[in-house]
């Protein structure tokens, strides 16, 4: 084996041993999600290593290390089902200042299964330009997945300064348009909101500390259109 051959093997098992601590350490932990990531990863780091070593000790080695890990991986995928099956299941992602890659679409997908026909959305903040433009993409992407969905409905807040009149006209602008699609949007506004969250009928209960609005409010804001982006920054 080259010396570079034998650099670049050295760099994948420090990289899968590294990958697979964290796995560890994260299961004993029990933040099974984020585990069986690291697990996943460090798998297939290990896998590169069998097949670019030449020492047939060390493979043996790693192939045995290999299925410990795969077995354990397994067991923890079982785990998650069963959560989710019985209504237990918990995540958290947690989006840090200026990270790119979190659209709704990346957010939300795993949980718009084909039988959902129905959305619930708390958030008192549905009210400028930016806010109503966030709203507007959340419903294209309903409109877009997989799933069915007939009815959406809103729980929100008025805005109490002058942009009231801008938030009602948005508001039945996106009805209107949610309506050209067979989608009813049915909105209504309460004082007291404070909480948001989003429900589907397929049971999933989705909690945001910002809401929709964790998008960066953009310097000019443009009129409300159709259109979906994944680079938006988000804000803290």
């Amino acid at each position: 084996m080259s010396r570079t051959g034998g650099d670049s093997t050295a760099v994948l098992e420090r990289a899968g041993a590294e990958t697979v601590k964290r796995a560890v350490e994260l299961d004993v932990a029990s933040r099974f999600q984020e585990s069986l990531v690291c697990y996943q990863e460090g798998i297939d780091l290990l896998l590169q290593v069998v097949k670019a070593t030449k020492d047939e000790a060390k493979k043996h080695r790693y192939r045995q290390k290999i299925s410990e890990y795969m077995t354990r991986a397994e067991d923890i995928k079982k785990h998650i089902e069963k959560e989710k099956q019985d209504g237990k299941y918990h995540k958290q992602i947690r989006i840090e200042e200026n990270a790119t890659g979190f659209s709704y679409e990346k957010v939300f997908q795993e949980y718009l299964s084909e039988i959902v026909s129905e959305v619930w959305v708390e958030d008192p903040y549905i009210r400028s330009v930016h806010q109503l433009y966030n709203f507007l993409r959340f419903c294209e992407m309903l409109v877009k997945g997989p799933c069915k969905v007939k009815t959406i409905h809103l729980l929100t807040s008025y805005d109490e300064g002058s942009g009231k009149s801008q938030q009602i006209t948005g508001l039945d602008e996106i009805q209107q348009s949610l309506r050209n699609y067979g989608v009813t949007l049915n909105i209504a506004f309460s004082t007291s909101i404070h909480d948001r969250e989003i429900r589907f009928n397929n049971g999933w209960m989705i909690k945001i500390g910002r809401g929709l609005d964790y998008f960066k409010r953009p310097q000019e804001e443009s009129p409300v259109m159709w259109s979906s982006t994944n680079t938006t920054k988000v804000t803290p």
